[in-house]
């Protein structure tokens, strides 16, 4: 799962006041590592007819449209690794609920509050963007969450924040 849940232990002052966070990214079904096999593997198998032209001048005719689609993949994959940097946290204060995403290529962040006990999550089967979606209410706007995981992801992670904000917005016993 794209996603992971954090509880940190409760600080001295605090005896019963555990925080809870959630983190989120996109999936990457090619890791780093992969790439540069893919590459080696992709540069390895499009410079073969290179082998058949070696020392002759047609070897410069196919040289500039093998380089640049190599180029051109290493680009493609490189611009998805970058778009693929989104990150959203959304964490459980004692009286608020807090999103922050930090977006590639912006310099500042996204921000949300609400106070956990008015806030609630909502899944837009259709009518969204894309299946499934889910939004935060509470805040002085609704705001989506995990738009880029899958229609399944999606269902999941909204019965677990269903459960969590009703967990944080419980009456805490003395």
């Amino acid at each position: 799962m794209p996603y992971r849940w954090i509880e940190t232990a409760p600080t001295e002052g605090q005896a019963d006041a555990t925080a809870t966070e959630l983190h989120l990214w996109p999936y990457r079904s090619l890791p780093r590592k992969g790439f540069v096999i893919f590459i080696v593997i992709f540069v390895t198998l499009i410079s073969l007819p290179l082998f058949a032209v070696l020392g002759r001048v047609e070897m410069w005719w196919l040289l500039p449209f093998i380089i640049a689609t190599v180029a051109g993949v290493w680009w493609a994959i490189s611009h998805s690794y970058r778009t693929g940097e989104v990150r959203e946290v959304l964490s459980f204060g004692p009286q608020k609920l807090r999103l922050i995403r930090r977006d590639p290529g912006r310099a500042s962040v996204r921000d949300w509050e609400a106070n956990v006990h008015w806030a609630r999550v909502e899944m837009h089967a259709k009518g969204g963007p894309v299946p499934n979606y889910l939004t935060l209410l509470g805040g002085p706007r609704e705001v989506e969450i995990g738009a880029f995981l899958t229609p399944e992801e999606r269902r999941e992670l909204h019965g677990e924040l269903t459960r969590h904000i009703a967990k944080a917005s419980a009456p805490n016993p003395l």
